[in-house]
């Protein structure tokens, strides 16, 4: 297998609050961001982004906004200079083939001891999105965590579906663990992150790790197994069966949904490959821990998904966070969340002692 590394040290930026969340934020999917649709801490943004002054944000808006970020966080940080605290290896190929949609970018803390591993999926309904936005996702948690992190890509469903994606997510995990001594992080410490489309692939990781037939067969390191440590959901599905039992501005089960393109059709019609596809089918006692977030006023994946999930989890005995964001959309930021998932990454990374409040958490806080 030939890997290509293109090594960049980065400096270490302030997050954008737009960042790589463009098609989680834009709830009805028109292409533009309302100021409505974004997370109270990033409306303040709004009318810098808005430099047209049409009351929406446009991708080219975003994109702009985001560089310009980046150029003010480098002439802020430490009076100009630029900080290494990290190298990033881009596009490393974890199956082998040549294929953009499976390659992974890794984020390497430059102290020499192993650390833990925190892995990023994307969202985008499986259908759009990229790994690209990991790194500005994964800095805060990095940072106060000391861990190592990785993004990676998956293919979407206009070029495969269901279960090209979880078998993508398998062979990277697999792969990251064949080659972390290589990289300097441990291969028995390795936490998921995801949001949305992803927040649902990380759950499928941390409940099929016992699944043979979800494995796949892609790349070269089918010796390792894909399980992982510990789980951080935000507002995945869960059941795809059930999605449209809740109001949302989506037919779920329509065969042109985001749901029916990654099984394949009308969900009446695949109703195998929807409960394969499904993480609350293959809940035991053995799935890794998990911390799930969900915004009571999520439009477009129901707050029930992530409900019904916590409740067959705990049932089965599996150690469950399950947190509650008041009115808050599809796409939420918020400080006590983030303390809350730090607190959860030290307690099954580094063996911290604690308990993880499940506390419902107010809009703005």
């Amino acid at each position: 297998m030939i890997v290509r590394l293109h090594v960049l040290v980065l400096s270490l930026v302030p997050l954008s609050v737009f960042a790589d969340r463009f098609d989680d934020w834009d709830q009805n999917k028109d292409g533009k961001l309302q100021k409505g649709e974004l997370p109270a801490g990033a409306r303040r943004n709004f009318e810098r982004a808005d430099t047209n002054r049409d009351g929406v944000i446009s991708r080219e808006e975003d994109a702009a906004f985001l560089k310009e970020n980046r150029i003010r966080g480098r002439s802020r940080d430490r009076g100009g200079e630029e900080q290494a605290n990290f190298r990033e290896i881009k596009n490393l190929d974890y199956v082998g083939e040549g294929n953009p949609r499976q390659s992974l970018d890794l984020f390497l803390p430059h102290a020499a001891r192993p650390r833990p591993l925190l892995v990023f999926i994307h969202g985008g309904g499986w259908r759009g999105g990229s790994k690209d936005g990991g790194f500005r996702r994964l800095l805060p948690f990095l940072e106060a965590g000391g861990y190592a992190g990785a993004s990676i890509n998956y293919r979407l469903t206009k070029e495969a579906r269901w279960p090209a994606q979880i078998h993508d997510c398998k062979a990277a995990i697999r792969w990251l663990k064949a080659h972390a001594k290589e990289f300097g992080y441990q291969s028995n410490k390795v936490a998921v992150w995801g949001t949305s489309a992803g927040g649902h692939l990380v759950a499928m990781l941390g409940v099929t790790g016992d699944v043979p037939a979800l494995e796949g067969k892609l790349g070269e390191h089918l010796a390792e197994n894909s399980k992982v440590t510990c789980v951080v959901n935000y507002f995945g599905p869960s059941n795809l069966l059930t999605m449209d039992d809740f109001p949302t501005t989506i037919k779920h089960s329509a065969a042109d949904s985001p749901e029916g393109k990654l099984v394949g059709g009308a969900l009446a019609d695949r109703v195998k490959i929807a409960k394969e596809a499904s993480p609350v089918t293959h809940v035991s006692e053995s799935d890794a821990p998990i911390l799930l977030a969900h915004g009571t006023d999520d439009q477009l994946v129901p707050h029930n998904q992530s409900a019904d999930l916590a409740a067959r989890l705990k049932v089965a005995g599996v150690p469950t966070v399950f947190i509650t964001m008041d009115e808050a959309g599809h796409g939420f930021g918020s400080e006590v969340l983030q303390q809350r998932v730090r607190d959860f990454l030290a307690k099954y990374l580094d063996g911290k002692e604690g308990e993880i409040s499940s506390e419902t958490i107010s809009k703005g806080k």
